[in-house]
């Protein structure tokens, strides 16, 4: 019988979307179009049009290149191809319903991209690529259903605030305010880039969700919404791992009955 890869357990509403958003085969939906010239200007590496740094010459121009066994396994992306740096991106992600968490981005970027680095902190999750690729996968992100204007924050420095309440207008708490509520448009616009160095001009990142339609997008477990406690298959499995470890520390079989 083929291996079916299996994603995550669970038949409410945040099991079934951390299994869409993990699953490469999903297209997830797109819901704005920022250009990427905007989306190069929020992240701050490099100004639209400005060539690519370098840091190593292009693979197919080393000769030595051609004797490594790995490169007859291993297509390079287009990053390595070219020899880029490393850059990143860096989303904070409110703990009121926003559509992932940090730690699901991870299984979500290593189920669905090639040639990363990603990171997981509390309330944020930074991701690292060859720079050409990165700015590919950062619009991505910023134009689909895992980012809302609202409760995503493009975050490079300072990100804390996911965990603060939300403002008048719903917004999650920014200390450098990179982005701002614009009442004329009802929408938000990035006025900072990712590490809050003031923009050249307002950038619109589009009109936030509202709360019924972020809880049926939502990959976060609360009381207040879908309790991880409703999913049976769910607890079976998290919560038992969760008390074991709390419990039992590094020695969970010396917890009975569990």
């Amino acid at each position: 019988m083929a291996y079916k890869r299996q994603f995550y357990p669970g038949a409410t509403t945040p099991a079934v979307n951390r299994r869409r958003y993990m699953d490469p085969k999903v297209n997830l939906k797109k819901l704005r179009d920022v250009s990427m010239d905007d989306v190069v200007r929020i992240m701050g590496h490099r100004n639209p049009g400005e060539d690519y740094k370098t840091i190593h010459a292009p693979l197919d121009e080393n000769p030595y290149e051609t004797l490594c066994p790995i490169r007859a396994l291993v297509k390079p992306i287009e990053g390595a191809k070219s020899g880029d740096r490393i850059r990143y991106i860096q989303f904070t992600d409110s703990v009121y319903f926003a559509p992932i968490s940090p730690y699901q981005r991870a299984w979500m970027y290593l189920s669905r991209y090639r040639g990363i680095d990603t990171g997981t902190l509390s309330g944020r999750q930074i991701i690292e690529v060859r720079e050409r690729d990165l700015e590919v996968l950062a619009k991505e992100m910023i134009d689909n259903e895992t980012f809302d204007p609202a409760l995503t924050g493009i975050r490079g420095a300072t990100v804390h605030g996911h965990a603060c309440r939300l403002d008048e207008n719903g917004l999650m708490f920014d200390g450098w305010q990179r982005y701002v509520w614009d009442d004329s448009k009802k929408e938000v616009v990035y006025v900072k880039d990712q590490v809050a160095l003031p923009l050249d001009r307002k950038i619109s990142v589009g009109k936030p969700a509202s709360m019924s339609d972020l809880q049926k997008r939502t990959t976060i477990f609360r009381a207040d919404g879908v309790d991880m406690r409703d999913d049976k298959e769910v607890s079976m499995y998290g919560l038992r791992i969760h008390k074991l470890r709390t419990l039992g520390g590094y020695q969970p079989f010396k917890v009975k009955g569990v």
